[in-house]
């Protein structure tokens, strides 16, 4: 197994065009053709993280955060970032993260917050928008079924529990040929109609390439007219956080002690209580203030979620509870929703769980 061989399993679970802008993920170290000697799954990567690597004989580290965020100028060792880059590369070790396209996975980071927490019947809180495209193309009537197949087996047309959806339109094409051309139907220099079919046909951002090699090879054109727009369709089952149901309604103060007991933190901030019962809850993994108003919108009797400041907590407003576990507490179980999902594709290396805590955040 090589690295590529990996990481394309893994970006079934995560794709990195699901990530944020701002974001970098894929691989950070390494090259992909590297064979795999073992797989260490982490929540950061820090130069003990390196040596834990080294201990496992592992030369793929799996790591959620990124240690590359923003650009490298120079590599000397000045700060930790530099030197777990460079303690990496001296020692044959590439590095992996998948941040934000796991955050933005149906079955990533905060989905694992609702099993931990036991939650029911969840689903995105805030689906993604820009991920829904739609290719238009024009082809001959007597093709258009061929096409529109093609198109289908390349995964354009998937509508949420729909597929093989499409929409149709005949009309007459025209075109002529310059005498370099070499036209399929029609002469060369002279002007042509052909009846055709438009076929309309949305898909994921991350099958473009799929569809448009599809789209090439199938249809008979020599020159394919066609063209792609994003649309302002959110996807239902990508976005950031989800929102569920407790099993069983609970008071505020149960709920974060059972909040607290479940996530293993050792300190929960919260806002004021809104003397409610606390049955659904929205959770988000990491920096999570943004969607403290989706959660009010979506209805949820308390928002889990790390990193609020001061001035935030008075956004509850009286009509949520408001609960902050911590960054590292929040994020804490994405290294097992990883490594169980690793190892049961791949058996014949090791596929790691670092016992290391890399929460920089103590308390007394």
């Amino acid at each position: 197994m090589i690295i590529k061989d990996v990481t394309n399993y893994l970006e079934k679970l995560a794709p990195l065009n699901y990530a944020e802008d701002f974001d970098n993920v894929g691989l950070l170290v390494g090259n992909y053709n590297t064979t795999v000697t073992g797989v260490l799954v982490t929540l950061d990567t820090l130069e003990e993280t390196i040596d834990e690597a080294i201990a496992n004989k592992c030369n793929l580290i799996i790591s959620f955060h990124p240690i590359i965020f923003g650009g490298l100028k120079k590599l000397n060792g000045n700060s930790y970032v530099e030197r777990v880059v460079l303690k990496a590369i001296k020692n044959d070790i590439a590095i992996y993260a998948t941040h934000t396209a796991l955050d933005n996975s149906k079955n990533g980071v905060s989905a694992k917050m609702c099993e931990v927490l036991g939650l029911e019947n969840y689903k995105i809180l805030i689906p993604k928008k820009g991920i829904i495209k739609k290719l238009t193309t024009y082809v001959p009537l007597t093709n258009a079924d061929e096409l529109r197949a093609a198109l289908f087996s390349a995964n354009a047309g998937n509508i949420g529990n729909y597929d093989n959806c499409s929409f149709n339109t005949d009309g007459i094409g025209t075109y002529k040929g310059n005498e370099d051309s070499n036209p399929t139907l029609g002469e060369k220099g002279k002007n042509h109609s052909e009846k055709e079919t438009q076929i309309s046909v949305i898909f994921e951002s991350k099958n473009k390439a799929s569809i448009l090699k599809a789209l090439q090879k199938n249809h008979p054109y020599e020159e394919v007219a066609y063209e792609i727009v994003t649309t302002e369709n959110v996807h239902q089952n990508i976005g950031m956080g989800m929102i569920g149901e407790l099993p069983t309604a609970m008071n505020e103060i149960e709920f974060l002690l059972y909040l607290k007991k479940t996530m293993k933190t050792d300190c929960v901030r919260h806002s004021n209580f809104i003397n409610k019962k606390i049955k659904k809850v929205a959770v988000l993994g990491g920096s999570g203030s943004f969607a403290i108003s989706n959660a009010k919108r979506a209805g949820a009797d308390a928002y889990v979620s790390a990193d609020f400041k001061y001035h935030e907590f008075f956004k509850a407003e009286n009509k949520i509870l408001l609960a902050d576990i911590g960054h590292y507490e929040s994020e804490q179980f994405t290294k097992n929703l990883l490594v169980d999902y690793l190892t049961k594709k791949f058996s014949n290396f090791a596929v790691i769980l670092s016992e290391k805590s890399t929460n920089p955040i103590y308390y007394i």
